[in-house]
């Protein structure tokens, strides 16, 4: 039986090509942000002075079903930057994740921080319609993905501006897919795709795999300052959090909350 992920890849290949003959490269390269310089999610994750969290707007998720399809996009991004996140992190597949690509143009509008573009990227296509969209990070899943398509892509969006986090969920993907020219980040997602459990023990046994000159991102089941703190320890400094803002009423609100709690354990830390 083809899992959810095999479903995923096989309906976004059709949809890259649907979408490739309604919107050809020629007009997303008219863009006004073909020419603009993207924000380096590595530098904002690396500053001390921000929390290192990646705030997704997420609509739906095929394991949960909607998760909160109603969440304004401007008011909940806004919020999240002023609730001191570092970073926006928003889904734009449609099918699977109540996404859409006017969702990420609607959040580069009222913010001025780094965006990761969260989708299952399959073609080149993608990554020029991602800098189209005023992305500044794409993400590459070595699940769905060969090395040698790993390097090609990254090597693309690298040549664009766009920086690169590589999600990788084991030490068997990760030696298969990292390519320093290729990559910036690599994110560590803690959700098995086969079962959908939630371990950040995948996390911690993977930190030490990954090579210094990469920023680490954790990515699932990440729920309290506790957590991230714990990840911090390990090496750490990026933290892609989604559902656990998206099932709030008001995910802006309950980032901010985290923040204050994250901030209060900092204070805490150096008494």
């Amino acid at each position: 039986m083809p899992t959810i992920l095999d479903q995923i890849i096989a309906h976004k290949r059709q949809e890259v090509a649907d979408r490739q003959s309604l919107v050809p490269v020629k007009l997303l390269e008219k863009s006004l942000y073909m020419p603009a310089q993207p924000l380096s999610l590595r530098r904002y994750l690396l500053r001390d002075d921000l929390s290192g969290i990646i705030a997704e707007f997420k609509r739906k998720s095929p394991s949960k079903g909607f998760i909160n399809p109603h969440a304004p996009v401007e008011r909940t991004t806004l919020g999240y930057m002023q609730a001191g996140a570092s970073a926006l992190s928003v889904l734009t597949d449609t099918e699977f994740f109540g996404g859409k690509n006017e969702d990420l143009i609607t959040a580069r509008r009222f913010n001025f921080c780094p965006i990761l573009r969260k989708d299952f990227v399959v073609d080149e296509y993608q990554i020029l319609e991602a800098k189209s969209i005023g992305a500044d990070a794409v993400l590459l899943i070595a699940a769905v993905l060969s090395g040698e398509e790993v390097l090609r892509l990254g090597r693309l969006a690298k040549s664009l501006g766009l920086e690169v986090l590589l999600e990788i969920h084991n030490a068997e993907e990760l030696d298969k897919t990292l390519h320093p020219d290729a990559v910036s980040l690599v994110g560590v997602n803690n959700r098995n795709l086969h079962d959908f459990s939630v371990s950040l023990d995948t996390s911690g046994e993977l930190a030490q795999r990954i090579p210094a000159e990469f920023v680490k991102v954790t990515e699932s089941g990440l729920t309290s300052a506790a957590d991230i703190e714990a990840l911090r320890q390990v090496g750490y400094r990026g933290f892609l959090i989604g559902e656990t803002f998206m099932r709030h009423s008001r995910p802006e609100k309950a980032c901010a909350a985290l923040v204050q709690q994250l901030r209060a354990t900092e204070a805490v830390t150096l008494l």
